[in-house]
């Protein structure tokens, strides 16, 4: 039966890592949701890959599937099957056709909504993502069916460009659209990716049926899902373990395992409230110990303890069955380590997560640090005791 693997924060968990490791025991891998403003980084014998579109079973030679839930911009995903062709690795993929794609006026759009919202941006990636789900609901999004069919692209280019022209005269970005550019270059990455376009959903439920094993691989975290992550700033599609049925066309009964992967302390990217935030040199010693640089940015992270809060409100939404821990070395050398229970809101402690967390301050437990959290391949006991705390939670 077919297992997600999801983060349960606000991203950088260790999804990549978490999914290469579990990718030995599947034959598929499918990615659900998001984008190319999504990155994963995997090191096998000391050489490290970084991918942005293709799932990450790719090292193991597992057949990848890109479902309709994503959406993709052609160049980027281009660029990383040469990439591994020039590794020596031929990537068995298969992309939905339902699958909608980035278009130029979409990254112009992103970065000029960004720009007019000034200090309230929300921070994204400018890599034109929300206006591509934005086109997707409003039913004005090229799919990869018509990608890899000319005459229906045109068609779909006329009915659009005019559209998309008055918003970026509306945004006063000074650009003209030259329609047959656009064509000309979407059709030739058309035909680059049409051997890779197919009928997704009847592939997975077929698959599933004769008995193979199906991994579901997230994107983002949990508190960045558009509907029940820190609202608006979010990403723009469901990075919930429910993206995995919406996203790929495969029915929620079907799911039998939910891996939650928590990062050991608490990150995030871009704008948007932090109940845990810390910033001098514990902040700093989190960031620099645990490499927290953005695989598709390159932005630095914030950092701040471990907020179970949003564990527990991530457990529950997204129904997990067990939960991968990364990056409990990280903590190594601290003298004490601390985890948020609970917050203090409006004068009041609350111990759910509420919708609004702008005026909420943590509350702390405190704990003995360690040195070193593994000893001669064991887990040493205040590092264990850290681990049990959170289970216990």
């Amino acid at each position: 039966m077919p297992t997600v693997i999801i983060g349960t924060q606000w991203g950088d968990e260790g999804k990549g890592k978490i999914t290469d490791y579990y990718a030995s025991k599947y034959d598929c891998i499918a990615r659900f949701q998001g984008g190319n403003n999504a990155g994963h980084t995997i090191v096998v014998n000391d050489k490290k890959y970084k991918f942005h579109l293709i799932p990450s079973g790719v090292i193991q030679g597992k057949k990848l599937v890109i479902g309709n839930g994503v959406v993709i911009d052609p160049s980027v995903l281009i660029s990383e099957i040469n990439y591994l062709k020039k590794e020596g690795i031929e990537p068995d993929l298969l992309i939905s056709d339902r699958a909608n794609v980035i278009m130029p006026y979409h990254r112009i759009l992103d970065g000029a909504r960004e720009k007019i919202l000034g200090k309230k941006k929300i921070g994204t990636t400018k890599r034109g993502i929300g206006p591509c789900y934005s086109d997707k609901i409003a039913r004005l999004g090229i799919r990869m069916a018509e990608v890899v069919d000319k005459k229906k692209l045109k068609e779909r280019l006329d009915q659009i460009i005019e559209i998309k022209q008055r918003m970026m005269d509306a945004f006063d970005t000074g650009i003209k659209l030259n329609e047959e550019k656009i064509f000309e270059e979407y059709a030739e990455y058309g035909d680059e990716l049409r051997k890779y376009v197919g009928d997704v959903p009847s592939f997975l439920n077929e698959f599933i049926r004769s008995g193979k094993k199906l991994l579901f691989e997230g994107a983002q975290g949990c508190m960045l899902d558009v509907d029940f992550g820190t609202y608006p700033y979010t990403t723009s599609s469901h990075s919930i373990a429910g993206g995995a049925c919406i996203g790929t066309g495969v029915p929620p009964q079907k799911i039998d395992e939910i891996i939650g992967v928590v990062k050991a302390y608490t990150t995030r990217v871009g704008s948007g409230p932090f109940p845990t935030e810390l910033s001098g040199k514990l902040g700093d010693h989190l960031v620099e110990k645990g490499g927290e640089f953005g695989t598709t940015t390159g932005r630095k992270r914030r950092c701040g303890w471990l907020d179970l809060l949003v564990v527990k409100y991530s457990c529950m939404i997204n129904g997990i069955t067990g939960i991968a821990l990364t990056k409990l070395d990280v903590l190594d050398g601290l003298e004490k380590v601390k985890i948020c229970v609970a917050y203090e809101c409006d004068g009041k402690k609350i111990d759910s997560f509420p919708t609004f967390i702008e005026k909420c301050e943590p509350i702390h437990e405190e704990m003995d640090g360690w040195e070193k959290c593994v000893v001669d391949g064991k887990l040493t006991k205040r590092a264990r005791n850290y681990i049990k705390f959170i289970e216990s939670e």
